[in-house]
């Protein structure tokens, strides 16, 4: 298979090759979707079209952005008998990825090409990392060889470590919903990023930016409330039992602070791949990376004024809030202390 084997994925298809074209491919991608054959399918894809031998070229720029899926490097890849691109996938008994695949992978990747121009490192269901191994493969995340890639692919990113999808590109193949955003949340999240680069680094702006934060949630909380209860049979029977309302009050209850919670992660999921996209501009790898590329004024502006690091540091920030918010800290609590760390 080639990239033009793939008509449905056309978006993800343009951004790899634009990548290629300008010689900008990122160190690790996550492909994320509901088909994990057709994630692998792309992977390989991907892997042929680096390692080609014999690669289509266009014919106004002579460049190669595809594969000939036809010399001996991609039938090799086509088949997984390419020793320089290695997949895992899950084996134990439990049916997860141990340290130890990731020591062996993390050890192949590291030694030099047999023949390849491009060591690939392919897992298969990313989200099936035990924690031991998620934590082993950060370094390499980090710190990648020369000339070598990740690729990680997964139908459920939000079973993911936060320190992992943090490092990688990530490609939401059609049918994928994570991400996606209504223009009433991107309108906030246009706010809240515009406070964040407008160089408030006094006190007092941190809390503005906290204002911003409690505002958004304390409206997500009402709606949240408001939508729950009105389906509740609590409001379509005034003459219940009491045993009976008094349990569906607790059922009620425990279903919005279900909820509550569920889209809370997901706002501050979304402030963190902000985050991330300011982590990019640092590195300066171009709009195509961006998670939010019309927020891309604001992350530049505050991109400008952190290190690599910094602003690194910021996403461990955000994941270190979320790990304390799931062990029932005081939410104003857990997120004034994270907002407060934040480095803008």
């Amino acid at each position: 298979m080639s990239f033009i084997d793939f008509p449905e994925q056309q978006d993800v298809v343009q951004l790899l090759q634009r990548s290629l074209e300008r010689g900008r491919l990122a160190h690790a991608y996550l492909f994320a979707g509901v088909d994990l054959a057709e994630l692998e399918a792309m992977a390989r894809t991907l892997a042929k079209a680096i390692n080609c031998e014999n690669p289509p070229r266009q014919a106004d720029s002579g460049l190669s952005l595809d594969s000939c899926d036809a010399c001996a490097s991609c039938r090799r890849i086509q088949n997984e008998a390419h020793p320089d691109v290695l997949w895992v996938r899950p084996e134990s008994k439990s049916r997860v990825i141990t340290i130890d695949q990731m020591r062996d992978l993390m050890h192949a990747v590291h030694l030099k090409p047999t023949y390849a121009t491009w060591k690939v490192a392919v897992v298969v269901g990313a989200d099936r990392l035990n924690v031991q191994a998620a934590n082993a493969f950060l370094k390499t995340l980090e710190e990648p060889p020369a000339d070598s890639i990740s690729l990680l692919l997964t139908t459920e990113p939000q079973q993911m470590l936060e320190t992992i999808l943090s490092r990688c590109l990530r490609l939401n193949f059609t049918g994928e919903a994570g991400g996606q955003h209504d223009s009433a949340f991107m309108s906030w999240l246009d706010h809240f990023s515009s406070a964040a680069s407008a160089g408030h680094r006094s006190l007092l702006g941190r809390y503005r930016l906290l204002s911003i934060l409690l505002s958004k949630l304390s409206d997500v909380k009402a709606a949240i409330t408001g939508a729950l209860t009105e389906k509740s049979p609590l409001e379509r029977y005034a003459d219940l039992d009491s045993r009976v309302r008094e349990k569906l009050e607790e059922e009620l209850e425990a279903a919005i602070e279900a909820e509550y919670r569920r889209q809370r992660s997901d706002l501050l999921t979304a402030v963190q791949w902000w985050l991330r996209d300011v982590w990019v501009e640092t590195l300066r790898l171009g709009s195509e990376m961006l998670t939010y590329p019309q927020l891309a004024k604001a992350a530049r502006d505050v991109a400008r004024r952190l290190s690599t690091r910094q602003a690194m540091e910021n996403l461990q920030v955000m994941e270190q809030t979320q790990r304390l918010l799931a062990s029932n800290v005081q939410e104003a609590l857990a997120l004034e202390v994270g907002l407060l760390k934040l480095q803008f």
